[in-house]
């Protein structure tokens, strides 16, 4: 009996690491479409938003394409999302660069701002500190996954008691201060390291978020 590969929308709002995040998505057993059609991405098994640049700039690409509608509609479907790196950022209710704030998508209360850190950007890789429960690290806890980014949210808001929400699981890493790597929220996940860029644990976090889709 043939399995169904579950499909995967790709969100194509201008961002950079499209093709490598597809790549990444397909060698893990789903079927991937790059695009920014509303009805397709709102369809799909599950979507992915991709980022990396600055936050104001994804921001404005993916309200060009309507992605904040996108994410709405699916999310109050519950249907999964996935955000990466910038994708990741955009999610929380604003981002401030340069002094000069910009509004997120607003799934979770939170700033994304400059790390207080000795080097800048964070560029490379590094441990993180996984929940008790967490689906996306089960079996890869204690690996390393690759960074690149100068800014995160390093104060986790949400409370366990949000009737819009359920409990997140909240994955953490180091560099210079605590900030957030991955959070878990039912339909809703993200990191903050690229998976496409992080050998095979970066691929086992990828296959879990796949399998979950079926």
């Amino acid at each position: 009996m043939t399995v169904r590969r579950p499909d995967v929308v790709v969100l194509d709002y201008g961002s950079g690491n499209l093709r490598s995040a597809q790549r990444a998505l397909e060698r893990v057993g789903a079927e991937v479409e790059v695009t920014a059609d509303v009805d397709l991405a709102i369809a799909a098994d599950g979507l992915v938003v991709p980022g990396v640049g600055a936050f104001a700039a994804c921001m404005a690409g993916i309200s060009a394409v309507r992605g904040d509608v996108i994410v709405d509609r699916r999310l109050a479907g519950g249907r999964p999302v996935l955000g990466i790196c910038v994708g990741m950022q955009v999610l929380f209710a604003r981002g401030v660069e340069h002094g000069v704030p910009t509004d997120g998508l607003g799934q979770w209360p939170g700033v994304v701002e400059r790390l207080d850190a000795p080097v800048l950007p964070h560029m490379g890789w590094n441990t993180i500190r996984v929940p008790e429960g967490s689906r996306l690290f089960a079996d890869v806890a204690d690996e390393r996954f690759y960074f690149v980014h100068s800014y995160g949210v390093t104060d986790w808001a949400l409370r366990s008691d949000d009737p819009n929400r359920s409990p997140a699981d909240v994955t953490w890493s180091h560099h210079g201060q605590d900030f957030v790597a991955a959070v878990e929220n039912g339909p809703l996940a993200a990191t903050q390291f690229h998976p496409e860029k992080s050998g095979d644990a970066g691929a086992a976090v990828l296959s879990a978020w796949v399998r979950s889709l079926a």
